[in-house]
C-alpha cells in the first residue's frame, strides 16, 4: 500500500500526539519520507517538538501547509475544525482532505471545506503511538478511489485498517476500538491488583499481567483461530481456567463489556447531533 503514498506530499494540520504518530508510522514504515511531510501548529513547542522527534518541517502557517500539500490531515481538536478550515484562505478543492477529529461528520467537514471537497474521516485509536492502531475510515461520495486507496495506505503504516460502508458505523467503531484501549488498562490493571491480591509483587503482577494480555492478542491476531476457540484450548475440564471463568461470567464480565461498548456508541452519536438536512 505504500506505493499508493508515493510523490505525494502530506501536511498535519496540528502537531499533537496522534499526528506525530502517523507522521512517525509513515517515515519509519517507509510508506513516506520525512521530506515529504509538514505539519503546521500554533504553538511553537508543538512545531519543535514535532521537528526535532521526527525530521518533519513544522510551520505557524496552516495557509502555506494547505498550498504545499496533496494531502492534508486534520489534527486539531473537534471544536477547533471549522473555524480552522473556515480561515484557510488558499485553494481546498485541490488537496484530499482526511479528519481524525472525533465527532466531526462529513457534512460538518464539507461545510467548512466546500461541497465538492475530497474527503474522508477516520477513526484511529491511541495505539497508533506504537503503530498498533484499529483505524476505521468512510470516505465521502466526492472522494474517488484513489483518494480511499490513500487513507488506506496513510494509516496501514499505523496499524490495522477498515474501511466502514456507512458513516454511521464509526460510531460503534468508537465504542469499540476508539475507546476500547481504555477497557483493555481496565482490565490490565484489574489483572495486576488481582495478583497482588493473592500474593504476587507489583512489579511481578504487573509484568505478568502485561506480558499475559499482550501475548494473548498477538496469538489471536496470528493463529487467525476465532477467540473462543483459544480460551477452550486453555480451558481443561476441572481445571484452574474453567474455574476462573465460571467466575467471570458470574461477575457479569461479557455483560459489562457489552454495555461498555453500546454506552460509548450511544455517547458518540450524542456528541455528533442529530443530522442536519441533507446530511446521509
Amino acid at each position: 500500500m505504500a506505493g499508493e503514498l508515493d510523490g505525494k506530499r502530506i501536511g498535519f494540520l496540528g502537531a499533537g500526539a496522534m499526528a506525530e504518530a502517523l507522521a512517525g508510522g509513515l517515515v519509519q514504515s517507509g510508506a513516506a519520507p520525512a521530506d515529504a511531510l509538514l505539519a503546521s501548529d500554533p504553538d511553537p513547542a508543538r512545531r519543535k517538538a514535532f521537528e526535532e522527534r521526527l525530521g518533519v518541517r513544522a510551520a505557524a502557517d496552516n495557509d502555506e501547509l494547505t498550498g504545499a500539500c496533496d494531502v492534508l490531515v486534520v489534527a486539531v481538536k473537534p471544536d477547533q475544525v471549522r473555524p480552522v478550515l473556515q480561515a484557510v484562505s488558499v485553494d481546498k478543492l485541490r488537496p484530499l482532505w482526511i479528519s481524525i477529529a472525533a465527532g466531526v461528520t462529513l457534512h460538518e467537514l464539507a461545510r467548512a471545506l466546500g461541497s465538492t471537497a475530497r474527503v474522508v474521516r477516520a477513526m484511529p485509536n491511541t495505539a497508533a503511538q506504537v503503530h498498533e492502531s484499529a483505524t476505521s475510515f468512510c470516505a465521502a461520495r466526492n472522494a474517488k478511489d484513489a483518494d480511499r486507496a490513500v487513507a488506506r495506505a496513510l494509516f496501514a503504516a499505523v496499524g490495522s485498517v477498515w474501511e466502514a460502508p456507512n458513516e454511521d458505523l464509526l460510531d460503534a467503531v468508537t465504542g469499540l476500538s476508539g475507546s476500547g484501549p481504555a477497557y483493555v488498562f481496565l482490565i490490565l490493571e484489574a489483572l495486576a491488583d488481582a495478583g497482588v491480591r493473592v500474593g504476587l509483587p507489583r512489579e511481578a503482577a504487573h509484568t505478568l499481567a502485561l506480558q499475559t494480555v499482550f501475548g494473548s492478542a498477538k496469538l489471536a491476531r496470528e493463529s487467525g483461530l476465532h477467540p473462543a476457540q483459544l480460551k477452550d484450548r486453555v480451558t481443561s475440564p476441572g481445571g484452574t481456567t474453567i474455574a476462573a471463568l465460571e467466575r467471570l461470567e458470574a461477575g457479569g464480565l461479557r455483560a459489562a463489556l457489552y454495555e461498555a461498548v453500546a454506552a460509548a456508541t450511544r455517547r458518540s452519536k450524542e456528541l455528533r447531533g442529530p443530522k442536519e438536512p441533507g446530511e446521509r
